[in-house]
């Protein structure tokens, strides 16, 4: 599908507009920042554009000061006593340094047990929770594709999981293949099964247009609750979108 896209300054709020090939204009702010992004046809001109985001400049600034006044998780050093976020519950995690051993574990509902050989920097322990976080994750996604494939109506071929900036999750129509974010395992477990549920909806919609709403609000009538708590507090330090 063909893109295009060029930002534009609107009452000091830079704005990006992406042009393609849809029917309607949507209008979006963004977490953590308050990005504007508008979506638009091909047809639609800039000044179009510019006159659409004066008439919503109230709404606008509304959003980017919610945004503002929220908690963001800044980058991690990895250290004990720090804040960590697992299913959406903060713990504190606990380094503990033993030769030869990599393992994470929860204690409890209050801490995250890091244990890593001695000598083991910032990224090296990293890549030990992440990897945890992706085990996390795998064994949710078959028990939530056993109960969403038969009330889609669709098969999914391939759930892959990696780190994304910009998105919680995509979808290859073409190969039936979805990819999810792996900062999905710090949110509530609602909110992995909010996007793995959008992104099988793609298989029988391509577009965020009326049709993809109607089958969300069929499926899963709340939805647009999972979203506003994808998008809640706290927000990691990166740029999401969705």
């Amino acid at each position: 599908m063909s893109i295009e896209s060029k930002t534009i300054t609107v009452s000091n709020i830079e704005v990006l507009i992406v042009r393609k090939d849809i029917k309607n204009m949507h209008l979006a702010v963004y977490p953590p920042d308050g990005r504007v992004r508008v979506a638009v046809p091909f047809s639609i001109d800039d000044e179009t554009v510019r006159l659409a985001v004066i008439s919503r400049l109230g709404w606008i600034r509304r959003q980017q000061n919610s945004f503002q006044q929220q908690d963001r998780q800044s980058l991690r050093e990895m250290v004990s006593g720090e804040s960590h976020y697992f299913a959406g519950r903060r713990f504190r995690l606990k380094v503990i340094e033993k030769e030869n051993q990599w393992l994470v574990q929860t204690q409890g509902k209050s801490f995250i047990e890091l244990t890593i050989p001695p000598g083991t920097d910032r990224e090296g322990r990293l890549r030990v929770l992440e990897r945890w976080y992706r085990r996390e994750m795998r064994k949710l996604i078959p028990g939530l594709l056993q109960k969403w494939e038969p009330i889609i109506g669709v098969q999914v071929n391939e759930v892959r999981i990696k780190k994304m900036k910009t998105r919680w999750g995509t979808c290859n129509i073409e190969a039936g293949r979805i990819w999810l974010n792996l900062e999905l395992m710090k949110k509530p477990p609602q909110c992995l099964e909010y996007i793995l549920v959008h992104e099988m909806v793609h298989l029988l919609e391509r577009h965020h247009n009326d049709r993809f709403r109607a089958y969300m609000d069929q499926f899963m009538p709340q939805w647009r609750i999972q979203r506003t708590e994808l998008n809640r507090a706290p927000l990691a330090h990166e740029e999401w979108k969705y």
